[in-house]
Parts: C-alpha cells; structure tokens; sequence
C-alpha cells in the first residue's frame, strides 16, 4: 500500500516569486497529497498572491517561528510521512523527494537532508562567516549528541507518522533550534535515522543572523542533550531536573 506524503514549507516574509516556483516544482516533482504553507506576519498582498498555487496557505499574523510553524503543519497534515522544505528553496524539490524516499518506503522513521555530507550536491556556498560557524557548530553537535551526523540544521527533514506521535511531546524549540532538537529526541527513542546527502544554494538573504543563531543553538543543543539522555534512561540525566520540564510543548503552547 502506497504511503500518503504531506509537506510544510515554513515561511517568514518571503519572496514570493521564489516560493511559487519552489511550490510549483515540490507539488511536480514530490507530488504530496498534501502541501501546505505555514506563513507568519504576512502582508495581505503575500497570502493573495499564493492563494491560486498548489498549496494550502495558513496565514498567522504573528512571528511563531520556524519549529512552531513546522509543528502546527505537521499537527494538521494527515498524511503517512510528513517532511518540511525551507522556503527559500535552497534544497531543490528533486533532494526534497530524496529525502522523502527512505520514510515512505518505511526504510526510516527520520530522514535528514545533509549539505555536509561528502556526497552533498553544494552548488553555491555561504559567505566564510556562515559556513565556518554551521561547521562549527555541527562539529559540537557530534560530540553532543548521541546521533552522529554530518549536518543537523538543514532545512530538509521527513518523518514517519509514528515517528512524529512518538516524537511530537517531546519538542519544546519555537525557532530554527528545533531542528536539533528533533534529531536528538529521535536518537533518545532509537528511531531509524538517516541522512541523505542533497543538493543545495546557498540564499544570503536568509533571515538568521549569525550573531543571533550561535547562542541560541548552543543553549538549545545543551538542553536537547541533557533531555535527550534523560528520556534515554541516562542515570545522571535522569537525577537532574531542568527548567523545560516547566514549559508545556510546543504541540500545547502553539494551538
């Protein structure tokens, strides 16, 4: 039996002409059933202009996010794998698909897209400051994490259904954070994980700033070890509260 696929895009003031091209070429060459974009603070012309496309458009008035964007998509898709692609379409829809592939068939519970991989497609590369603090910071992560991959933070992850029920209570990170938060709750309850290595350009437009990006991964990677391991059975994790413990997840916070 066929799995049913659904796609969010998460999407913050974007380029519009970029992300219906990028609409376009996930619904021709990924086909979902569902696709579905996740847009925060848009300006009344940016939600008009996608409403004709392939996909259903979520317009909220607020800035949730990108994890709590992608967290309300995946709560409404009800599709068999569920997978995000960034909006500005630095993963081409063919590596989207690609990364699909190995959840739909069922040869993972969490795929992820790697533009570290050796194996990696990159065709434009980030200004030095941007790539040496995403090496950096992957290079902490290996050692942090109880899952070792190339890249963490690429904006080209897919999940099975079951993976994300098991996952979903687990995930507390409202910005760009959240994509290792989920790596490492996935690696805590043994999920199948795999990277596959992706085509990628490199858009300088982003809206993360570096100088911002650094703290705010470093403490969420902290907190995803420290739960991570808690939620594994870690002795010592285990013994140790934490302020999160506080907080209900995003699956609560963000309805």
């Amino acid at each position: 039996m066929s799995r049913t696929v659904g796609v969010v895009v998460p999407a913050f003031r974007p380029d519009v002409a970029v992300l219906q091209r990028y609409l376009d070429m996930l619904q021709t060459v990924v086909a979902p059933d569902e696709l579905r974009v996740e847009l925060d603070d848009p300006a009344p012309a940016v939600a008009e202009a996608l409403a004709d496309g392939p996909a259903h458009v979520n317009a909220v008035e607020k800035r949730r996010g990108k994890g709590a964007a992608i967290t309300d998509g995946f709560e409404a898709l009800e599709t068999d794998v569920l997978a995000f692609a960034d909006a500005d379409g630095s993963t081409p829809a063919e590596s989207i698909d690609a990364v699909v592939a190995p959840v739909r068939a069922g040869e993972a519970d969490l795929a992820v897209g790697s533009r570290r991989h050796p194996e990696a497609d990159i065709r434009s590369h980030q200004s030095v400051l941007r790539q040496r603090l995403g090496d950096g910071f992957a290079w902490i992560a290996r050692r942090f994490l109880d899952v070792d991959l190339y890249d963490y933070q690429c904006g080209a992850k897919a999940l099975s259904r079951e993976a994300w029920e098991a996952v979903r209570g687990h995930l507390y990170e409202p910005g760009f954070a959240w994509d290792v938060e989920l790596v490492a709750m996935a690696g805590a309850l043994e999920q199948r994980i795999v990277e596959v290595p992706v085509a990628w350009e490199d858009h300088p437009e982003s809206t993360v700033s570096p100088t911002q990006a650094v703290p705010e991964l470093l403490t969420a990677l902290l907190s995803a070890r420290h739960r991570a391991r808690r939620l594994a059975g870690h002795p010592l994790h285990t013994n140790i509260g934490t302020p999160r413990d506080e907080r209900p997840p995003l699956v609560h916070r963000y309805k």
